[in-house]
């Protein structure tokens, strides 16, 4: 109800393409700015504390807007500040709630979850448009944003009266809020699984925004009324709910990547469509068409983004995912807004149609996580290491050797073998990593890699998951001994 009244108010006070796609900018923006962060302080404070604070935040913010428009007090620039600001709130919690889903179900039910949780967030899309209209000719444009507000109270309800499962009380300190951000972009940068479900976000939000941004001038342009654009967008939310239903056997038949290329192909149909749409009945089709490909792809991406990342790190990754999907939604609403002032709405739906479909091919390297997916649970098998003299936790760099012996004929086997090691160091905390060979003796091999500190070091133990143990033991067959560890602390004078 808030969205489609926020957009359709804008159309009222001021239609410039732009400004009504601003909207959409100032939607998204937020979560471009400041998901990052959040999902940082999800995965290093309490969860559920958490998000109560920022529910709290966002009641405050969003009753303070329904006061404005009520009061008659809002203006267009107003609506873009407001926006602003309570999305500030749902990009604090976006991180954390999506973190929160495999506490709440299985490892194997978690593609399903993700799926169940779309069907809610499109059957608020398919119904609060329409009751959102009701409400506005009953009551008056104020209503759906008082709504709004007072909405958040369930949420913050339903939040305390969860508890969430119970962990072994941590053996380390919590990670500093910089050093939690820096580590998490660390880890982004050398997760192969999760830059793929980034790269297939990006090609599909940047031209997917188009059509998100301009359907009230659609519907503008087609009826004059805000009846069709609440139409349309219940016909998204409830399209998308019916695919929801074959979603199961979409994945099991093409699998999620082929399924996201039918998605990127039929909303490249759907913006074609709305393009041409000259009456209510061709602008409906492509609404159809749109929510089960939006679906169809949005499902996947989450799953992926979700079965990508191990549990300690898991918020500040979706807010990876987070920000690159708003970011690709901001920066698409501002050029495809632009696009449509210049040439108009029915070429900027063309283009972005055409760039969907260029994406296609260019993004088919890029494959996403299945529902099963590596086991990321911690492996625990590092050995504590040995120190002769108490270190103080923020002591360092750390640098970490490991020396393999191994035949010379296995040369080029080990060195693909320990290839694997690099992006797994770089994952859990390390920021540098090389392998050296010794030119005196042949099979000799030294592996280092360097992490900020000593603290850092002992949580690289605790993160070190099952599948990285599966790529060390393929290394170990390859060995004459085992191999010997050794750790340096960058040196300081004692103070006497």
């Amino acid at each position: 109800m808030y969205s489609s009244a926020a957009a359709w108010l804008m159309t009222t006070l001021d239609s410039d393409p732009l400004m009504v796609s601003l909207v959409q900018v100032a939607s998204s923006l937020p979560m471009f700015l400041f998901a990052l962060p959040a999902g940082a302080l999800a995965d290093t404070v309490d969860k559920r504390r958490f998000l109560i604070g920022a529910e709290i935040y966002i009641a405050i913010v969003s009753l303070a807007f329904a006061f404005m428009v009520w009061a008659h007090l809002i203006t267009a620039a107003g609506i873009l500040v407001f926006t602003f600001l309570v999305e500030i709130g749902a990009a604090l919690t976006a991180p954390g709630w999506q973190s929160i889903v495999p506490d709440l179900v299985a490892r194997a039910d978690l593609s399903p979850a993700v799926a169940m949780n779309s069907v809610g967030v499109n059957i608020s899309r398919a119904l609060g448009p329409a009751l959102g209209g009701a409400l506005t000719v009953a009551f008056g444009i104020a209503m759906p944003f008082w709504v709004n507000g007072f909405s958040n109270l369930g949420t913050i309800g339903a939040l305390g009266a969860w508890r969430p499962p119970k962990r072994a009380p941590a053996s380390l300190p919590s990670e500093r809020f910089i050093n939690a951000i820096r580590t998490g972009v660390r880890h982004a940068c050398n997760n192969r699984l999760l830059q793929a479900t980034l790269v297939r976000s990006i090609a599909f939000f940047l031209f997917g925004s188009c059509y998100w941004a301009l359907l009230p001038l659609v519907a503008k342009r087609i009826a004059g009324g805000a009846a069709l654009y609440g139409g349309l967008l219940g016909a998204i939310g409830a399209s998308a709910i019916a695919g929801v239903m074959v979603l199961p056997w979409l994945k099991r038949t093409l699998g999620p990547n082929r399924v996201v290329a039918s998605g990127s192909m039929g909303t490249a149909i759907a913006m074609t469509l709305y393009g041409v749409a000259r009456g209510p009945m061709p602008a409906v089709l492509a609404s159809i068409i749109a929510g089960i490909s939006w679906i169809a792809v949005l499902s996947n991406l989450n799953v992926s983004a979700q079965m990508a990342l191990p549990e300690w790190v898991r918020a500040r990754g979706l807010a990876m995912y987070v920000t690159v999907f708003f970011g690709a939604m901001t920066l698409g609403s501002v050029l495809w807004g632009e696009v449509s002032r210049l040439c108009g709405i029915p070429i900027a739906h063309y283009a972005a149609a055409m760039g969907m479909m260029i994406a296609i091919p260019l993004t088919r390297r890029w494959k996403l996580q299945a529902g099963k997916g590596m086991d990321l649970t911690p492996s625990m098998h590092w050995p504590t290491p040995v120190v002769s003299t108490p270190i103080t936790g923020d002591s360092g760099p750390v640098l970490v050797t490991t020396e393999y012996m191994i035949k010379e004929k296995d040369r080029d086997i080990f060195l693909a073998a320990i290839g694997k090691l690099s992006r797994e160091r770089g994952r859990d905390g390390a920021f540098d990593w090389g392998i050296f060979e010794d030119v005196s003796r042949p099979g000799r091999f030294l592996e280092t890699f360097v992490v900020d500190s000593w603290l850092e070091h002992l949580r690289q133990h605790n993160r070190v998951t099952n599948a990285d143990r599966v790529i060390e033991a393929e290394i170990h067959r390859l060995l004459k001994k085992l191999p010997e560890t050794t750790h340096f602390i960058a040196a300081q004078r004692r103070t006497t």
